[in-house]
């Protein structure tokens, strides 16, 4: 476990100096990172960043003090009024529970580092909005445009509450916390995969009560990061069944079986495997094969990191023929219309072509002339090409370095 653990921060350390670096903005006292594909500056993207070298700071003697409180410095100048922060997008950008409470965390661990008065009081502007984002208890509204209940983003918000009661003592948080994992738990399918949604899809066309590998690595991350905070075992019941399924989608090469995720817009993300990869970490103390599983993971991810990580896993051009099963298999899951059916297998296709080229620069055009052709109204960026993805490094950056953070990475 000690080689993964170097293994991990050699990684996020080489995509730090060799992909971030160049990224960053500092004008002052403050710093960001500006996307290279969108030129866009992400809140998100700052935190994760922050927390991140936070969390790395002070080993093997590099010290990260001073850019940490320069990235937070520019959260900070983010903030709205009523304590969120916006979900920033290409096509969008509006106040959100989940962001809040991911930049909220930052600002929680920037407090202990740098006992910062004024990281205590944006930290505590933003507990007050994430509770107030409850529909009810344990469900948390993303934004004000997406509103279905989704299981990671309650994960996300009760791993914030969680942490911050943990931190300051707020007995609120730490039930709310706990609610919130029981109210997650409840919509575990039987055979440990968790739905993107439960059964209240929100504004979406459809229910997407389905199993997710990416998402579903996502919401274990941040139930981990609950138990943590929680610091008691009750939740490992489940957890265990969650881990079982996310090691039973993946081969022994360490790449994950897509055919049997049917989010589309989630499928094959990259940052699936940094995910996982503190999941099975966990997941070691009832089955110590998982070890494997982690290590597998970490292969693959850095197959698709350059200097930024890759939006997708990449393949190549020969395996093509081969992925219209795979695209198939995952267009069926689920009980949808055969006219969505149809338009999954589309979704997928146009999916397993893009991963397999890429460039630096995207181009959605022909995403855009087929959702036009088809009715279709999304909020997505679809480019025909895989490309170099600075908020997925934010993701792949926060997981590993929690991962290194963690006693089981350390044994």
């Amino acid at each position: 476990m000690q080689n993964l653990n170097n293994q991990m921060l050699s990684l996020v350390t080489r995509i730090f100096q060799n992909g971030i670096v160049p990224c960053l903005k500092i004008e002052g006292e403050t710093a960001c990172t500006v996307d290279p594909v969108y030129g866009i500056s992400r809140n998100r993207v700052n935190a994760e960043l922050a927390k991140a070298l936070i969390r790395i700071n002070g080993i093997n003697g590099d010290n990260y003090t001073e850019i940490i409180e320069k990235l937070l410095n520019w959260n900070l100048e983010k903030q709205n009024p009523d304590g969120s922060w916006n979900e920033v997008h290409v096509k969008y950008n509006h106040p959100s529970a989940l962001i809040t409470s991911i930049v909220g965390e930052a600002f929680v661990d920037g407090y202990l580092l740098l006992k910062d008065e004024s990281f205590e009081k944006a930290a505590l502007r933003a507990r007050d909005f994430v509770l107030a984002s409850q529909f009810s208890p344990g469900y948390f509204k993303k934004s004000s445009i997406y509103v279905a209940d989704h299981l990671n983003v309650d994960a996300t918000c009760g791993a914030f509450l969680a942490k911050y009661g943990k931190v300051f003592s707020d007995q609120q948080c730490l039930d709310s916390a706990r609610i919130t994992a029981e109210h997650i738990c409840k919509y575990q399918f039987s055979d440990g995969a968790f739905p993107y949604t439960n059964e209240n899809k929100g504004n979406y066309q459809y229910c997407l009560d389905i199993p997710c590998i990416h998402y579903q690595g996502v919401t274990l991350y941040y139930l981990l990061k609950i138990i943590d905070s929680l610091e008691n075992d009750w939740l490992d019941a489940e957890f265990e069944k969650g881990v079982k399924w996310l090691a039973s989608v993946q081969s022994p090469d360490g790449k994950f079986d897509w055919s049997k995720s049917g989010l589309m817009f989630a499928y094959y993300l990259s940052g699936a495997y940094a995910f996982a990869v503190p999941c099975f970490m966990y997941g070691t103390k009832w089955n110590s094969s998982y070890s494997e599983n982690a290590e597998n993971s970490l292969k693959v991810l850095e197959a698709n990191v350059k200097n930024i990580v890759n939006r997708w896993e990449s393949d190549s051009m020969l395996s093509f023929p081969a992925s219209v099963f795979t695209a198939l298999n995952t267009a069926n899951i689920g009980n949808y219309p055969v006219s969505h059916t149809s338009f999954r297998f589309g979704y997928g296709m146009y999916r397993q072509f893009a991963r397999r080229r890429f460039s630096n620069s995207v181009n959605p055009k022909l995403f855009n002339i087929l959702s036009t052709i088809m009715g279709i109204n999304t909020s997505t960026i679809e480019p025909d090409n895989n490309f170099p993805d600075l908020f997925m490094t934010s993701e792949v950056l926060d997981c590993l370095s929690y991962t290194i953070s963690r006693k089981e990475a350390i044994l």
